[in-house]
């Protein structure tokens, strides 16, 4: 008899591999949703609402620069008016003095030239070229290398002076993008972008024409959209270079 209620006892109770992982993936949840509980302190953390004042802030810095290089233009004309007035300087010395600011952009430069404008494409584009792959998004928007080999090539073109957007170009400007916006100088812009060459327009046009790295844009250009213009001007003025000319850079320490 003992043998046979041995044989009919109810087995002791096991938990399986199965049990133990879910018990343990239903703990990792409840500790990652009160770490982020936490984190957030009850704002919605998917929002894009950091991202949006961040841009809200660079837009508002861009347009206190622009102030800035407004007042700045004001007070270096103002001066330079005062300089020549006073400095003593013979003609011949003023000549050259005026033709160096020429060559360095501080100056207003006038005479025939064009305008490249570029312009992003439609976001909804799609291919319109049997054959070619759909894009994607980032073949639907201007590179910072697509403004780059514009402005190389007016001045390989012999540009006498380039100006982009409302800003005059000197030795030290960087034209650089980040996402689908231009940095340059300080100031922020947004598609379209135009760039004005002052110089000699058949050669102007012939440096665009043989560009390259232009060529393979204008190939995006047919293919999904991006936009590209080229106007000629009888006659086009680019103001001077407004902002600072002082050199900065890194000193060792010690």
């Amino acid at each position: 008899m003992s043998n046979s209620a041995d044989s009919t006892s109810t087995p002791s109770r096991r938990f399986r591999p199965v049990r133990l992982l879910t018990a343990g993936v239903f703990a990792m949840a409840g500790l990652l949703f009160f770490t982020s509980f936490n984190t957030a302190r009850g704002t919605d953390i998917r929002t894009d609402d950091s991202m949006l004042r961040l841009s809200d802030l660079i837009q508002e810095r861009s347009r206190k620069n622009a102030d800035l290089d407004e007042s700045a233009a004001g007070m270096r004309s103002k001066v330079d008016a005062l300089a020549r007035r006073d400095n003593g300087n013979t003609a011949a010395q003023d000549k050259k003095l005026n033709a160096l600011a020429r060559a360095a952009g501080t100056t207003e430069l006038s005479g025939t030239g064009l305008t490249v404008t570029l312009t992003d494409a439609p976001p909804n584009a799609t291919a319109r070229i049997p054959g070619i792959p759909q894009p994607q998004p980032n073949d639907l928007v201007i590179h910072q290398q697509d403004l780059q080999a514009v402005v190389n090539a007016l001045w390989r073109g012999g540009a006498k002076g380039i100006e982009v957007m409302d800003q005059r170009l000197i030795s030290t400007s960087a034209v650089r993008c980040v996402g689908n916006t231009l940095i340059l100088q300080g100031r922020v812009y947004s598609p379209p972008y135009k760039v004005t060459a002052v110089g000699d327009r058949g050669l102007l046009r012939k440096a665009l024409d043989t560009s390259p790295t232009i060529q393979n844009y204008l190939q995006y250009v047919n293919a999904y959209g991006l936009g590209w213009k080229v106007d000629q001007h009888d006659a086009v003025t680019l103001p001077g270079y407004s902002g600072t000319v002082d050199l900065h850079y890194a000193k060792p320490m010690g």
